[in-house]
């Protein structure tokens, strides 16, 4: 029997699903409800994101985790160290204008989880895109810039994830400063044409952008695409 306990007492534990509140906390007091950020005054109070990255940092994913639970991290791991990104760089203009010719911002390997490196395009392409096939995810990620969908002023969390992918998505989608949707022309977030083959599963770009609108946009529609702003998000 002591040997049996002892046994048992040498399973490995599944990592702690991490709280966002830390997370939350911050964006509530420092992005407003359109997902403009206040870099200024959050610059001088980086210390509680940094906790709040070193916390997941040691809390990160397993099999364990529900499909939710993990795509909530990851949406939120993203997020944050962009933010922290243009934290490190601030004042700048753009997140274009960090990095070098050979290492854009997206490749920088400045991210540390569970004793992996990652880059922020590791994230998105890695451990969202592929491991998921959501299309929304694209509308949950800030590359913090003024073209990009807004920084939610919330964090996401598993019981809550598809009112609130449901909801960014819906609100970027007829956002008139991002997407002019007719009925036999539109013009459209460059996301639309740079994910193209994310919104296949949905029927195409023009079947995704129906379901979140009034459906007017006819298949063979003339599509264009809005020029890209990378301004930052402040």
């Amino acid at each position: 029997m002591l040997l049996v306990s002892a046994s048992w007492g040498t399973q490995p534990s599944a990592n702690p699903l991490p709280t966002h509140s830390m997370w939350d906390a911050l964006l509530k007091k420092y992005v407003s409800a359109e997902g403009k950020v206040n870099y200024q005054a959050w610059l001088p109070h980086i210390d509680p994101l940094k906790d709040y990255l070193r916390y997941i940092a040691e809390n990160p994913p397993t099999s364990t985790w529900s499909d939710d639970e993990q795509k909530a991290y990851w949406i939120n791991a993203y997020n944050a160290f962009t933010v922290k990104l243009i934290l490190d760089n601030y004042p700048v203009k753009s997140i274009n204008n960090i990095g070098t010719t050979s290492s854009k911002p997206w490749d920088i390997m400045f991210i540390e989880i569970g004793g992996q490196k990652y880059s922020l395009n590791m994230i998105e392409h890695e451990k969202l895109r592929k491991a998921f096939h959501d299309p929304r995810i694209h509308f949950a990620l800030n590359c913090a810039s003024k073209s990009c969908p807004p920084l939610l002023n919330a964090a996401y969390t598993a019981n809550q994830l598809h009112a609130q992918l449901e909801e960014q998505t819906r609100a970027f989608i007829n956002d008139k400063t991002q997407n002019l949707i007719g009925t036999d022309k539109a013009t459209i977030s460059k996301i639309f044409n740079w994910y193209a083959e994310d919104f296949a599963s949905s029927g195409g770009v023009v079947s995704f952008i129906n379901k979140y609108t009034d459906g007017g946009l006819k298949e063979g529609a003339t599509i264009t695409y809005q020029d890209y702003n990378w301004s930052l998000n402040e």
